[in-house]
């Protein structure tokens, strides 16, 4: 009588045994080569390809010698930093105010415009790059970080998507009460909508700045040159120097600190993050 209860306690007990193992050794493949990058940045040159992890002689001189190359590090950590922190606004602010319209505000056609807007997902960015290029070239703005944070200005399917789906859990009954007592449209969006929607705009937030931060194309595009460039471009011309001399401590440093700043985002906004994440996928 007992029998079967007991092998359906073991089933489950070796179904979480193995679903566990297949975790740990995902998550130990995803973290392996994170750890050997921290690692690396802290060895010697003559212990880079040492198969211990641990550095036998920690060391800073890598992360000195970052910042006395000639490819103007602070320089280019400082375009990457205003360049991913304007496209960030741009994209928060121009999602959540169409957002609010395909969510709140009722208009003919609104339901056709929003579907051709998802359909724009099926677009690959690259698709758009030469008629981009075409038009910033005559305004004479190829060489200026223009071309690389204005089109966030324009707004964005996913963003707009995202938003869109925690505005509709925002309770209707808000911009009926609002609406009573005289506020405007704006208003209801600005005061109201805005404030609840944290959570959803830390995880925008999130992955616009990641992606800005990490784009590499774009710059290699619009902004030739390193000094002018971002950081991305400066480490991948820096990379092509030190496959030469064979520093790659040096390289591993500048990639530590280069995703510091994405780290930092991170922790700052992940409880935010993760909520928005987990609310957007609840149905009104």
């Amino acid at each position: 009588m007992n029998r079967k209860p007991m092998t359906l306690q073991r089933q489950k007990l070796l179904l979480d045994i193995v679903t566990y193992s297949v975790l740990v050794l995902g998550a130990i493949l995803m973290l392996g080569p994170f750890l050997w990058m921290v690692s690396t940045s802290f060895k010697l040159p003559a212990d880079q390809f040492g198969h211990s992890l641990i550095p036998p002689t920690p060391t800073l001189q890598n992360f000195q010698a970052l910042f006395a190359v000639d490819i103007g590090y602070p320089n280019l950590f400082f375009n990457s930093t205003y360049i991913s922190l304007l496209i960030t606004a741009g994209q928060i602010l121009t999602c959540a105010m169409a957002a609010f319209c395909f969510a709140v505000v009722h208009f003919r056609g609104r339901d056709l415009l929003f579907t051709l807007l998802l359909v724009t997902l099926m677009i690959p960015a690259q698709v758009t790059l030469i008629p981009n290029f075409i038009i910033f070239k005559w305004l004479h703005l190829i060489g200026t970080a223009v071309p690389l944070w204005l089109p966030a200005f324009w707004g964005g399917a996913f963003g707009t998507f995202l938003l869109r789906q925690y505005f509709l859990t925002v309770p209707r009954e808000l911009v009926d009460a609002s609406r009573i007592d005289g506020a405007s449209l704006f208003q209801i969006f600005w005061k109201v909508y805005l404030p609840l929607a944290k959570p959803a705009l830390a995880a925008l937030a999130i992955f616009t700045f990641q992606g800005a931060w990490n784009d590499l194309l774009h710059p290699l595009i619009y902004l030739p040159g390193v000094p002018n460039t971002t950081l991305t471009v400066g480490l991948a011309f820096f990379q092509q120097q030190l496959i030469l001399g064979g520093k790659y401590t040096v390289l591993m440093a500048g990639a530590l600190t280069s995703i510091l700043p994405l780290l930092l985002v991170f922790l700052v906004a992940q409880k935010q993050f993760i909520e928005g994440i987990a609310l957007t996928g609840v149905k009104r």
